[in-house]
């Protein structure tokens, strides 16, 4: 199947799976898995922060800053888009007793500095404690601004917040922008990378922070059920995921400005183009077509979408330049027919 619904489908390399069977394991619970020490180790020198700790997933590493930081009753600041307010679950609310104030996202993905400012509460017993200011980047497939993380890191600072970072797909925007992606986490008292999307690693993500944050969050990750145990398995195709999967994003970006001009090019489907900066194209489509029914017509095709008014698109590793041509004409076919 051809499957642009997201690059979380993205299989593990061939190296990530010799990896896989050759990798030396021990308790990762007792501290004595040898291959994640050495991830965690690698990532934390890798990005400058003292430690780090593999998790299971995005959403696991988002929740585990969040309780690192916050106490019951605190508050954390985020984009009404972000991905730990939106799609997590309501974790940070429902397992820590952390209250979200999600603030409008505007078109490039940021939060107005006057907005944030304006919610961060006063010290007085009426109201939530605002301990944290949590940013995303990439989101929705857009870059923040290297300049706004400076000034947000500013304002976090003067108000005596700290700041995190849901870095997803950090690499997507440090590889868009041709910086490393320490340029872009030097901003942030903690950074959750996803090592399973567009890095291919069959599961987990990364947190980094300081000694004291990422002890905290492995005791609230044994709470929450995430102690794993011979995680060495998993860990050794994480470690590949950063070192040998960063760079080869570049082929996700000029698939998806591929994409999105063919797309912009056929009738019923809008595309803004100023908005495809890494691996995601959006496509507005018109009441004319049925999306559903045509989901369900590529799928007999071998093709993968996930319907809606506003098609989101995802290209990654195990999406060719002619995987992406095939979906155009089969695409075009099928609106032709109809």
């Amino acid at each position: 199947m051809i499957d642009f619904r997201s690059d979380t489908v993205t299989k593990p390399t061939a190296a990530m799976r010799t990896a896989i069977s050759q990798a030396e394991v021990g308790d990762d619970v007792y501290g004595d898995d040898p291959s994640v020490n050495y991830l965690e180790d690698m990532a934390a020198e890798m990005f400058g922060y003292d430690n780090a700790l593999f998790t299971s997933s995005g959403t696991q590493a988002n929740l585990l800053a969040l309780m690192a930081h916050c106490e019951r009753g605190d508050e954390y600041i985020c984009g009404q888009q972000a991905h730990n307010y939106k799609f997590e679950g309501g974790g940070a609310a429902v397992l820590g007793s952390i209250q979200p104030q999600p603030l409008t996202n505007q078109a490039d993905g940021t939060i107005l500095l006057a907005d944030i400012e304006a919610a961060i509460k006063p010290d007085d017993v009426h109201f939530a404690r605002t301990r944290l200011l949590s940013l995303e980047n990439t989101i929705g497939g857009k870059i923040v601004p290297q300049a706004y993380l400076a000034q947000a890191q500013a304002l976090a600072f003067e108000r005596g917040l700290k700041i995190h970072l849901d870095g997803a797909r950090v690499a997507n925007a440090a590889v868009a922008q041709n910086i490393p992606m320490t340029e872009i986490t030097q901003y942030f008292d903690s950074v959750s990378i996803c090592l399973s999307k567009g890095l291919c690693a069959p599961v987990g993500s990364i947190l980094l922070g300081d000694e004291r944050l990422i002890t905290k969050a492995r005791r609230w990750r044994k709470v929450l059920g995430g102690g794993m145990r011979q995680a060495g398995i998993l860990a050794s195709a994480a470690t590949l995921a950063l070192t040998e999967q960063v760079e080869r994003l570049a082929e996700d970006h000029d698939n998806a400005a591929y994409l999105a001009r063919e797309l912009a090019n056929i009738e019923g489907f809008t595309v803004d183009m100023s908005q495809v900066q890494t691996n995601m194209v959006f496509a507005e489509v018109n009441d004319e077509i049925n999306v559903k029914a045509l989901a369900v017509d590529l799928k007999v095709k071998g093709i993968l979408i996930s319907p809606g008014k506003k098609i989101r698109l995802v290209t990654h590793a195990d999406i060719s330049r002619a995987d992406v041509e095939r979906f155009i004409v089969e695409l075009k076919g099928l609106l032709h027919r109809a």
